[in-house]
């Protein structure tokens, strides 16, 4: 059985803000599960029995090499591709890093990474990263 296609799946999403209030953000690469070559806030899939704080800080560290502590959850999401037969229940977290530096850790999932401010985000974003940035600037203001 197939996470997000066979069952709903669920996957985890960091929404890591610097001390200056960019935003990290990574482009999604040829062999991502769906939506790919779109920007996203970074995340993956939560395994069986594993916590959702859990996995979130498990992808963090794999894909990226960082350690992030989680501040608060944002939302939850349906995130529902009908032209790619899948769905996902997605809960996003506001998140800081702790430790390292972001890295590309699994070039066939991540094509590029960055940091970016408010005001300039990229308008090629995932269904689930614009409707957390858009609950995010609601909350936070540009």
């Amino acid at each position: 059985m197939k996470r997000g296609v066979d069952t709903i799946g669920v996957g985890v999403g960091a929404i890591i803000i610097d001390d200056e209030g960019r935003l990290f953000l990574a482009k999604r690469g040829p062999k991502a599960k769906n939506e790919r070559g779109l920007w996203e806030f970074p995340g993956g899939s939560v395994e069986f029995g594993e916590r959702l704080q859990e996995a979130l800080i498990r992808e963090m560290e794999e894909e990226y090499g960082i350690i992030i502590r989680i501040e608060s959850l944002l939302t939850v999401t349906d995130h529902i591709l009908p032209d790619e037969g899948q769905h996902w229940v997605s809960p996003s977290y506001l998140c800081r890093i702790v430790s390292g530096m972001p890295v590309i850790r699994e070039p066939d999932k991540c094509s590029a990474i960055g940091w970016f401010a408010l005001a300039d985000m990229p308008p090629d974003l995932t269904l689930v990263s614009q409707h957390d940035l858009a609950l995010y600037r609601e909350r936070f203001g540009e």
